[in-house]
Formats: structure tokens, C-alpha cells, sequence
């Protein structure tokens, strides 16, 4: 008869769990319906580990709503436990990161996370047009004019020209999540075929750009960039991995 009072206590070993190559921590918007599973295609791969937290977000988007993220940035980054020992971690929300600031939010994830590096979608794409030496570019949003705009002046500070903005000129987080790729090819191809640009941004994470990046670069001749495959390419060659995922664009021949 089995006796619950006593048992054979086990042995075992320690390793260093998963992600030997490298442990990324992701910051995703509350209303986020797309970034997780892009990233799901990105960052993966043998010794690759990701995380996610989810930070509390108004679904209307506003310069007042993406600022008042800064309020529980601390919290969310403090979800992502200390613990694991990320490499990098990436605050995922451009024009949380515009309204925000870059160095703010880099300042509240290294106050929980000192050792890590970090990234959002706004300072990746910065580091994405720099190594395609793309300085002159077309920018894509989903967003109302006052948001559009100061992601653009800031990119403009940076050294980069905006050779063309477009926008689906939407508020609601749900609808612009719905936005179909095709509608995002459509806007691609638009702006791209401009001569005065040298490369396409579509900015937010929320965007559904990684399934028609090959596509519309095939279709411009010019490199595609997007906020979730930036803030990948960026994490990983911040940590020194040089993967290049299957139909991810240009960015990752850098």
C-alpha cells in the first residue's frame, strides 16, 4: 500500500534554462493584437528565449493616452522578472515611445533591468535606416495627424527625411490592429514608388507588415521596414546574434 507520508526525494541538476544564446524581454501594449505573434516568427530559433508583459493602455491612441504609459512602465517592466537574466528587452510601442520619450523609457526598464540593453520600435528603426544608409525615407502609420507628426519631427531631429507621410488616420487600437496586409501592401507600394525616398517605414506594432515585406520589396526595389521587424533585428544585433529570418526583408542582411 502506497504510504503518503513517505516518498523518495529525487537528485537533479541544474542548467541554465532556456535561452543560452540569448533571453529577450518584449513590453506589449495591452491592446496589442499583432506583436507577439510576429515576434513569434523573428526571435526564435535554438538557444533564442522570449517573454512578454503586457502594459495597460488606452485603446483610443492620443499624444495624452501614449504618454500616461510612462505611469506603469515600472510595473510591466517588473513583470518581466529580473531574475532571468534578460540580455534585452524592448518597450514595444512606437508612438508610446515618441510621446514618451527614447531615453525615458530606457532609463525606467534599466532602473528594474540594469544589465540589460534596450530598444523600442522608434530607436530600431533609427538604427534600421542608419545600416541601410537609407537618411531620405517614406513614412506609413495608422495614427491621427498628432501623432503622425511628432513621430515624424522626431525622426526629422535624428537626421532623417521624410520624403513622403501616409496615414490610415485612425484613434481606435482595434481597428487599426484589423487593418488588412493587403491595405498595408497597398500603402507600401504607394508611398515606395516616390522617388524621394529610399526606403519605407511603417510604423506600429499593431500592424500586420511582416507577411507582405518580401512582397513589397520585390515590388519598390527598396527596403521595407516595420516596427515589430526592426525591434527584433535590433534586440538581436544588440546581443550579437546575426540571424536573418526567412522572408524578413533587407534589414537582415545587416
Amino acid at each position: 500500500m502506497f504510504d503518503p507520508m513517505h516518498f523518495e526525494e529525487l537528485p537533479f541538476k541544474l542548467d541554465n534554462g532556456l535561452g543560452a544564446r540569448a533571453r529577450f524581454g518584449l513590453i506589449i501594449l495591452q491592446s496589442d493584437q499583432t506583436a507577439e505573434y510576429e515576434f513569434a516568427t523573428l526571435l526564435r530559433g535554438e538557444g533564442v528565449a522570449r517573454y512578454h508583459a503586457r502594459i495597460p493602455n488606452a485603446m483610443e491612441v492620443t499624444p495624452e493616452t501614449l504618454r500616461d504609459m510612462e505611469r506603469d512602465m515600472p510595473v510591466a517592466a517588473a513583470l518581466l522578472p529580473p531574475s532571468f537574466g534578460f540580455d534585452a528587452i524592448g518597450y514595444c510601442c512606437t508612438s508610446g515611445a515618441t510621446m514618451i520619450g527614447e531615453g525615458r523609457v530606457d532609463e525606467i526598464i534599466r532602473s528594474i533591468h540594469p544589465g540589460a540593453k534596450t530598444t523600442n520600435p522608434l530607436t530600431a528603426c533609427k538604427a534600421a535606416l542608419a545600416a541601410l544608409g537609407a537618411r531620405r525615407f517614406a513614412l506609413v502609420t495608422p495614427y491621427p495627424p498628432s501623432v503622425t507628426s511628432k513621430m515624424q519631427r522626431n525622426l526629422a531631429d535624428a537626421g532623417f527625411e521624410t520624403g513622403a507621410v501616409a496615414s490610415f488616420n485612425q484613434s481606435d487600437d482595434f481597428t487599426v490592429a484589423r487593418i488588412s496586409s493587403d491595405s498595408i501592401l497597398d500603402a507600401i507600394l504607394a508611398v515606395g514608388r516616390r522617388e524621394r525616398c529610399a526606403a519605407v517605414f511603417v510604423s506600429c506594432t499593431s500592424l500586420r507588415v511582416l507577411p507582405v515585406i518580401a512582397e513589397a520589396e520585390k515590388q519598390i526595389g527598396k527596403p521595407v521596414i516595420s516596427s515589430n521587424q526592426a525591434t527584433a533585428w535590433h534586440l538581436m544585433r544588440l546581443v550579437g546574434l546575426g540571424d536573418r529570418p526567412e522572408g524578413a526583408g533587407r534589414l537582415f542582411q545587416h
